[in-house]
């Protein structure tokens, strides 16, 4: 190998590291968003073979599966664009596995939603999209 390919590889697993750093602070910047409004987180990165639920939440009898998505810029889209048919599918498909697996929870009126989160040196701005899809 070249000095060339391990700076390459190297950049790519810090970006990595940084990306997944920012994910889980855009994860409890939502959850705390969420508490705030009343929801009771019910799990967190629940994970399946077909993928994982960022946040499960519950409020008058709602059982919100919630995808965070986090970006510091706007150079690729807004985060929220980054769910898409088949990223919708798996999570779908997660959502009733967490439901088989959670009879206590199987009254409850599912719904999907999505947080978008863009944060800057300013700040963040958050976004809660109901019923997202």
């Amino acid at each position: 190998m070249n000095d060339k390919t391990n700076e390459k590889e190297g950049g790519a697993k810090a970006n990595a590291q940084k990306s997944r750093g920012l994910g889980s602070w855009g994860e409890e910047a939502a959850c705390s968003f969420l508490e705030k409004r009343g929801w009771s987180v019910a799990a967190r990165n629940w994970r399946c073979r077909f993928g994982e639920l960022d946040i499960v939440a519950v409020r008058d009898g709602i059982l919100a599966f919630i995808e965070v998505k986090t970006r510091s810029r706007g150079d690729f889209g807004l985060p929220r664009e980054a769910v898409n048919r088949e990223k919708q599918r798996r999570l779908r498909i997660c959502a009733e596995l967490f439901m088989r697996c959670r009879k206590d929870l199987e009254r409850l009126q599912p719904r999907m939603d999505v947080i978008e989160i863009v944060r800057t040196d300013a700040g963040a701005v958050l976004r809660h999209f109901e019923n997202a899809f």
